[in-house]
């Protein structure tokens, strides 16, 4: 069995993943690890300006200190009205890394006169795998609903809806956001490829 870490130290992502990974797996050949699985506590700095930059930068440190075949991901909501904010910011929007509430408040209030609510989730994940680094991504469209709706999920979920749907992320199970999610999308083409190694 292949080992890989999931270079995150947020549980909610974790949980998502390994979740996404053994439904897509039907032999169990990977074995996902967290950062703590391999006694690593630091937070890596996303200094990068795109996901694609702080994707990376997550699975090259890991490789490089740990010497393990690894992943990271980088996420976020890109809201056109607001000209693709708070895209690579996301989780710090309002000024403070993972306040979910005040980001959202910022954003609504920021969009309390626009009509235009067309919105979208996009997840880029690296994969360093020995030595090669390999991109996934996954985009989920949808729109940004005027207020909080739903209790489940986490970040930007209560105010996503997604296309084709009348709930938000935060009012879907587990099982029901991942079969749509802009993160199930691009690791199950992580999966995918690892399938074909």
């Amino acid at each position: 069995m292949q080992q890989l870490v999931f270079a995150t130290n947020n549980a909610h992502k974790l949980e998502e993943v390994a979740a996404i990974l053994r439904q897509a797996q039907d032999d169990s050949s990977i074995k996902l690890l967290s950062l703590n699985d391999i006694n690593c506590y630091n937070d890596i700095a996303e200094t990068g300006t795109t996901f694609r930059a702080n994707a990376s930068i997550k699975s090259h440190y890991i490789y490089n200190k740990y010497h393990v075949n690894c992943f990271g991901d980088d996420s976020g909501l890109e809201i056109d009205a607001l000209n693709g904010e708070p895209g690579v910011y996301s989780a710090r929007y309002a000024g403070v890394y993972g306040n979910h509430a005040a980001n959202m408040a910022k954003v609504l209030q920021n969009m309390v006169d626009t009509t235009n609510r067309k919105a979208r989730f996009r997840t880029v994940i690296s994969l360093v795998w020995n030595g090669e680094e390999h991109f996934f991504e996954g985009t989920v469209e949808g729109t940004i609903r005027r207020e909080l709706s739903g209790t489940a999920g986490f970040g930007y979920d209560p105010i996503f809806q997604p296309d084709g749907y009348d709930i938000t992320f935060a009012e879907m199970t587990l099982a029901e956001k991942n079969a749509i999610s802009h993160r199930a999308i691009a690791v199950e083409k992580l999966v995918g490829f690892l399938k074909g190694l």
